[in-house]
């Protein structure tokens, strides 16, 4: 006869705990995105039944999701980032006053279940309820005004570019090698030949005349580069390459002046009339009103309070970047670490069994445009006689050209969060007190290394 097993009441009571996730955020709904219906999960109205709704998206259909949400007594709403899809919808509930959480569609990937709308939203709206979900950050309204119009500027000047290297192309395929004759084709020098060219001029001689008289050429050097074969449809594609060229440049301009507008009416009073204080440095304020940025370094002091060109290796152009696409206030970031991973432009550090995992090179972010400028300034610094130049030279000498972009531009966007979330400003020590203080600390750890092997350092001198 077989002993009747006793039952450990108290497992028993442990295994019949509950397991589901505890709801610290109730008043939350979930918003599976789509180009022509979204689906819309607000908190259960009763227990076990998902209060699911579908809305289209034409803008009335998109005012009734937002009354809805309010008559459910939804305080925040989490949506993925679809396309663009999410901008209207976005707008309309911040002006309802409603918290949205901007969510990368990565963090919803491995959800188990089979991926529908329905079921899609239903764990937007339990992760968001768990406070599971991750927002994207995104600056004060006004500064994605600002941004919106600078983003577009950036498409236009690459189609700029594009439209330059269909004239290059053209005269190429002409024999007419302008870019053996100036280092810029849309310099005064060669835009001023172009157009010649177009207008109908053919004399090599006559088109040489056209140089500036600062160009190192001979007028003779120049008309032997000037002399081409003039067929009929190269000349037609590249007065066609002009005239796109000609009207961007046009849209171009249109876009500063209304970015220059938008900045200055989000100047503070008290500085719209000031003058920006002296650069540090001489030749790179003469370098900046040389290149007429000087009227928009003027603008962006007054509206940041704060001038990142004192940073070495960053321009106006540069500074505009940083501060649509950043803005001002900073707080999101809690210190710069949370900052420059950000931007990812902190070194991977994740490891698995003790060892590194394999790299995986991440999808495109928002943040990317911010880490390419400061990448690009931080190869300027490749001949910079500054702390940063010396700096960057050291680091390309003994990790390599890529590690030493990477690395100062991380240098430089904690010099940025400092200057925009305290107010600190850079000041440059100069190349030969940093040279100083690396060979200081370097001759500081050789010590403290011959101490602890036993020995003492002596210098040459002294024992000679």
């Amino acid at each position: 006869m077989q002993k009747s097993r006793k039952v450990n009441t108290k497992a028993k009571k442990k295994r019949s705990r509950s397991t589901a996730l505890s709801r610290i955020h109730p008043q939350v709904a979930g918003i599976d995105l789509g180009s022509r219906e979204h689906w819309v999960c607000a908190p259960e109205a009763t227990p076990g039944k998902p209060n699911v709704r579908t809305f289209g998206t034409t803008m009335e259909q998109l005012q009734q999701l937002a009354d809805w949400l309010l008559e459910q007594g939804v305080e925040s709403v989490a949506m993925e980032s679809t396309n663009v899809y999410w901008i209207p919808l976005y707008e309309l509930l911040e002006s309802c006053g409603i918290e949205v959480l901007l969510v990368n569609a990565r963090q919803l990937r491995y959800v188990p279940g089979r991926k529908t709308d329905m079921r899609d939203c239903q764990w937007i709206q339990l992760l968001h309820s768990c406070g599971l979900l991750r927002g994207s950050f995104r600056p004060h309204e006004a500064i994605v005004r600002v941004r919106t119009l600078h983003r577009q500027l950036s498409t236009l000047g690459a189609e700029r570019t594009r439209f330059v290297q269909w004239m290059q192309k053209a005269l190429d395929q002409m024999n007419v090698q302008i870019h053996r004759a100036v280092t810029d084709l849309t310099g005064q020098t060669g835009m001023a030949i172009v157009r010649a060219i177009v207008d109908g001029e053919r004399d090599p001689v006559r088109l040489a005349g056209l140089r500036d008289r600062r160009c190192k050429k001979s007028s003779r050097e120049f008309a032997e580069h000037l002399r081409g074969n003039w067929r009929e449809e190269h000349l037609f594609n590249l007065k066609s390459a002009l005239k796109l060229y000609d009207m961007t440049q046009r849209e171009i301009a249109a876009y500063e002046a209304r970015i220059l507008e938008e900045i200055q009416a989000l100047q503070p009073v008290e500085r719209r009339d000031q003058p920006v204080p002296k650069h540090p440095s001489a030749i790179k304020e003469k370098a900046i009103r040389r290149r007429g940025g000087h009227h928009l370094r003027t603008e962006l002091w007054r509206f940041a309070g704060v001038d990142l060109t004192r940073i070495d290796g960053i321009g106006t152009e540069a500074a505009l970047t940083l501060l649509t696409e950043a803005g001002l206030d900073l707080t999101a970031f809690p210190s710069e670490k949370h900052f420059v991973s950000w931007l990812r432009l902190a070194p991977k550090t994740a490891v698995s069994a003790g060892k590194p995992l394999r790299y995986k090179k991440p999808n495109g972010t928002g943040s990317t445009r911010v880490a390419g400028v400061l990448r690009m300034a931080a190869v300027s610094l490749k001949h910079s006689k500054t702390a940063l130049g010396a700096a960057f030279r050291r680091k390309a000498r003994h990790k390599g050209w890529s590690v030493a972009v990477f690395s100062m531009a991380r240098r430089l966007a904690v010099l940025v969060y400092r200057m925009l979330r305290y107010g600190q400003d850079y000041t440059d020590i100069g190349e030969a007190c940093y040279e100083d203080r690396f060979r200081q600390r370097r001759l500081a750890g050789l010590t403290d290394a011959a101490k602890s092997l036993g020995f003492n350092l002596v210098p040459q001198i002294a024992a000679a």
